[in-house]
């Protein structure tokens, strides 16, 4: 008979350790929520959660896109370090992430969807077919159910449904629309068929199976484009719904404000957001984009539905009181401000996401936080949660101490994020601008009165947040600004000095050994 003061620690142990579930849905403004004030969406599911944990207003992505975007989230280091530059560049295998921390805590991760991760191709033979793609799987994680873009094992379940036509993505245009043509039409597919649908309810059958604490990522693609919805989501919206687009006068102003813009405006692909169209989105008129916007709200509904069904599925388990729930998504989307969709760039709708942190042993429900926050900050927050340390030196902090309903002393007064422009495979930007693939990046801080940013080769930007919140007018060679704009170029320089890599920097030999200091 074993000795019972020999397993009650373990029995303690367990009983203390939450279940973790990491939800991202790809694409999410962070305006996008009925909790901070939204004129028109709705979404009772994640307001819920924020009512029973803590909301951050003032929540920023890392980078974008997508690769860029989920390396910030998962290794909590800024693009500067992990140098995730675009879809495509590998993660160096020396970084901790989440899931491999979640490991050394004792989970078995495990990943629903997608976490576009390039491996690291150095001691891999360059034939193998991983290299061929930047959709891998972060290291730590196990897949349960792979959904990457090409979507097939979705298509394959709908086949299983019925729908014999779900051959090809080609499912996503709205039935009796032509390829390209936007509309609000629904797909042949219902709202319990969606790809959010299908990730959420294997994740509800796995969550069944379990019999000990778990730590489980849902990465919904939704509401990254194309733009298609099932009812009652496609005709939820109307046109003029939502406030008013944050742009210039027309496609032409906005090109000239800067040569950035001047250069990727016009490359940007309508096929990207609407199945089957063709050629530049300069193409699509106002009317165009507020179309595509009502789409996309009635998109982020169609998630906030599955959300909810998640919700409950974990009350019905009795898993409720038990599970860490973080809801964010790795970047936003533009939705028509600047003329624009998609991610990327300096402009705010690229980068401001949502975040929710429900926690059941905190004490902080109901909290809504103003302070800027960072997506390199939900790997710190997760090692503080789970007791566990990052193997390396981390750019973000701790969110803990706001989600038990507190203050965190020396908090940042600014956002920070960062978009690299260069083309390895192709070398376009580079022919365009003349300039290296090390200068085709950007860099912004943004607190609540001034945004600068700075072009490694190109000329800076700053607006005047009070005064044209749109981000309209370019003030930066203003003389009666020049003095403001050294002052947040001597900040952004001050920052990046601050979080040069660190891993090492923190210890050093002496003649009694290493001596290691934690920030």
């Amino acid at each position: 008979m074993q000795n019972p003061t020999s397993i009650e620690p373990t029995r303690i142990e367990k009983a203390r350790r939450p279940n973790v579930l990491l939800i991202t849905a790809d694409q999410w403004r962070g305006d996008c929520l009925s909790g901070v004030g939204h004129p028109c969406v709705k979404t009772p599911a994640v307001d819920a959660l924020a009512r029973e944990g803590t909301l951050f207003r003032r929540h920023y992505a890392g980078a974008a896109p997508c690769s860029p975007a989920r390396a910030t989230l998962y290794t909590g280091l800024y693009q500067m370090n992990h140098r995730v530059c675009r879809n495509g560049s590998p993660l160096d295998a020396r970084f901790d992430n989440l899931a491999l921390a979640a490991r050394r805590a004792g989970y078995d991760p495990t990943l629903f969807g997608y976490t576009d991760t390039a491996p690291d191709p150095r001691g891999m033979d360059r034939n193998d077919p991983h290299l061929t793609t930047y959709e891998g799987v972060l290291p730590g994680f196990i897949a349960r159910q792979l959904l990457p873009e090409h979507e097939r094992q979705w298509l394959s379940w709908l086949r299983s449904r019925g729908h014999m036509n779900a051959v090809s993505r080609d499912i996503h245009i709205p039935v009796g629309a032509a390829p390209g043509e936007i509309s609000d039409a629904a797909p042949a597919y219902s709202r319990d068929e969606t790809q959010t649908a299908f990730l959420a309810g294997e994740f509800i059958r796995w969550m069944g199976e379990q019999d000990r604490p778990w730590f489980a990522h849902i990465s919904f693609l939704r509401p990254h484009p194309p733009f298609s919805v099932p009812e009652p989501f496609n005709r939820m919206f109307k046109s003029g719904d939502g406030p008013a687009f944050a742009r210039a006068q027309n496609h032409q102003a906005e090109e000239d404000s800067h040569p950035y813009l001047a250069y990727a405006m016009p490359r940007s692909d309508k096929g990207s957001f609407v199945y089957g169209a063709t050629g530049s989105l300069s193409c699509w008129n106002a009317e165009d984009f507020a179309a595509i916007r009502a789409i996309y709200y009635g998109m982020i509904s169609e998630v906030d539905t599955q959300l909810g069904r998640i919700w409950q599925a974990l009350k019905d388990a009795g898993a409720w009181d038990d599970t860490l729930i973080v809801f964010t998504s790795d970047h936003a989307e533009m939705a028509g401000d600047h003329w624009t969709l998609g991610k990327g760039g300096f402009f705010d709708g690229s980068y401001h996401i949502p975040l929710v942190i429900r926690d059941p042993a905190s004490g902080g429900a109901g909290g809504t936080v103003d302070d800027f926050t960072s997506a390199a900050d939900i790997f710190p927050t997760l090692c503080e949660r789970l007791g566990i340390e990052a193997a390396n030196g981390l750019d973000g902090r701790s969110l803990m101490p706001f989600v038990t309903g507190g203050r965190a002393e020396g908090w940042r007064d600014a956002a920070f994020w960062e978009f690299d422009f260069r083309d390895i495979a192709g070398g376009e930007a580079e022919r365009y601008f003349g300039l290296r693939s090390n200068e085709c990046n950007l860099a912004v801080i943004r607190d609540t009165r001034f945004k600068y940013v700075h072009f490694t080769g190109l000329p800076p930007l700053l607006f005047n947040l009070r005064d044209d919140p749109m981000e309209l007018d370019n003030v930066a060679t203003d003389p009666a600004h020049l003095a403001i704009r050294l002052c947040y170029a001597e900040k952004l320089l001050s920052l990046r000095a601050r979080h040069l890599d660190q891993t090492l920097a923190y210890t050093e030999l002496t003649e009694k050994g290493p001596v290691k200091r934690r920030p």
